[in-house]
């Protein structure tokens, strides 16, 4: 299942608009602001899907029979882009236990990469639901290995996946991959990639416009 929230407009489309936009793009901490909102609506989202029940709450007046979260999600993040992104849907899922990985692509000289994953940092993961956030889902290899090692470690209950945005050939390679029962959330979605593997239009590399250049080409 693929949802794109800037299919009908909402502020989410407002704000992709100043993820994209060259002009604004130099306040960092608009940037990743914009990031963190979109992971809160993402998040507010995939609640309404996530397994609840009635509990008994006593107020200063009486009982009421509340609906709450039956069980806290795993809110995983790729290293570093994914950070605001992850804080926003940390802002709202504000009891779940999180997962961290590191996965980048090593490139060679002749201009292809792979892609290396060097750390993983989780909680139990059976019968768990697990959100992963990664801000661009461009040819999805990243995300595809990060699936798959994640489902090494455990057999969660179902996987949601949160981009600002994401590239038609990625999303098809997701679903090739990894099966067509993850549910993926797009802040947008772009039809083009270039011959390095970056979205077109896109908006540049998410973690250098939140965090500053690095020196790792």
């Amino acid at each position: 299942m693929i949802i794109n929230l800037s299919e009908q407009h909402s502020l989410v489309s407002n704000w992709v608009s100043e993820l994209r936009c060259v002009s604004v793009q130099g306040d960092r901490l608009r940037f990743r602001r914009n990031l963190e909102r979109i992971g809160e609506i993402a998040a507010y989202e995939i609640s309404k899907q996530l397994p609840w029940e009635e509990t008994e709450i006593q107020t200063p007046l009486g009982l009421h029979n509340s609906k709450v979260l039956a069980v806290q999600p795993v809110l995983a993040t790729i290293l570093r882009a994914g950070l605001p992104l992850h804080n926003g849907m940390l802002n709202y899922f504000d009891k779940a236990d999180n997962a961290f990985i590191s996965a980048y692509r090593k490139h060679h000289r002749d201009g292809s990469f792979e892609i290396s994953l060097e750390y993983l940092s989780c909680p139990p993961l059976d019968g768990r639901v697990v959100i992963i956030s990664d801000p661009m889902l461009a040819t999805g290899a990243s995300l595809v290995k990060t699936i798959q090692y994640i489902k090494k470690e455990g057999v969660p209950a179902d996987i949601h996946l949160v981009c600002a945005i994401a590239s038609t050939i990625g999303l098809e390679a997701i679903e090739r991959e990894c099966g067509t029962d993850i549910k993926i959330w797009c802040g947008d979605i772009d039809d083009e990639l270039t011959a390095k593997g970056y979205i077109v239009p896109g908006l540049g590399d998410a973690g250098d416009l939140s965090f500053g250049a690095k020196m790792q080409a």
